[in-house]
């Protein structure tokens, strides 16, 4: 859920230069699978996969509405409640299978590029739960799009929009004091590029905050957009 030039400044020069690209002094595919260091690496790339998870969020939550099933679910006694968590569940299930994704793919290269690291393969492991929260919290936002919307189209369009048009240019509005704490930013937050750090050294401090900080900021959104997606869907004419 990144910024995608961001993203492509960031990996594309892996993907084309692989080990022959020099970072820092240091040759960067001689590094790249090493643990701890891998788990952020494949947590921030992870995320940008993120969007598509709550499109098909949006998408089965809007079906529900076309479709009246909703409706039927009410009639045959099951409470909004009873609706809403079913699609917490599949917001669950979506966050752990992107999870578990990370962790094979951590785990496979990490052991058969990195063998001298393994000794450290669970250190740093937290990025992996980092972006499970993250997950967890996008999708959040895209189900109470899609209860306010109820059209998968708009609501899509709306969900993008949000991520990469209207919070940016928010942003742009508010002190790096206030920005950090928007929603979206938050989330980002949890997965921070590889080697902000060094970036920081030559750009100055990033005006993100951390992802220990951001974590329960994080998980608060996610519940307010839970609770509100509740709220709405009670008050509606299934």
């Amino acid at each position: 859920m990144g910024n995608p030039r961001t993203f492509c400044g960031a990996i594309g020069p892996l993907c084309v230069g692989g080990g022959s690209v020099v970072l820092n002094g240091q040759q960067v595919g001689a590094t790249l699978y090493t643990f701890p260091g891998l788990w952020q690496k494949l947590a921030y790339v992870a995320s940008f996969f993120n969007l598509l998870l709550g499109i098909l969020l949006v998408i089965l939550i809007t079906d529900e509405f076309q479709f009246r099933t909703f409706r039927q679910q009410v009639i045959d006694g099951a409470s909004v409640a009873e609706l809403l968590q079913n699609k917490l569940l599949v917001s669950g299930f979506l966050a752990a299978f992107g999870m578990l994704t990370v962790l094979v793919l951590g785990f496979y290269f990490g052991l058969t590029r990195a063998a001298d690291t393994a000794n450290q393969a669970t250190v740093g492991i937290m990025a992996v739960a980092l972006y499970g929260v993250q997950v967890v919290g996008l999708l959040s936002m895209a189900a109470l799009l899609a209860v306010l919307v109820r059209r998968s189209g708009p609501s899509i369009l709306l969900f993008l929009l949000y991520a990469w048009v209207a919070e940016p240019l928010l942003r742009f509005s508010l002190p790096d004091a206030l920005d950090r704490y928007l929603p979206a930013k938050v989330f980002n937050s949890l997965t921070p590029m590889p080697g902000q750090e060094v970036l920081d050294t030559m750009t100055g401090p990033s005006a993100a905050l951390l992802p220990s900080q951001a974590l329960p900021f994080a998980l608060i959104y996610a519940a307010v957009f839970w609770i509100l997606s509740y709220l709405v869907l009670r008050g509606r004419d299934l």
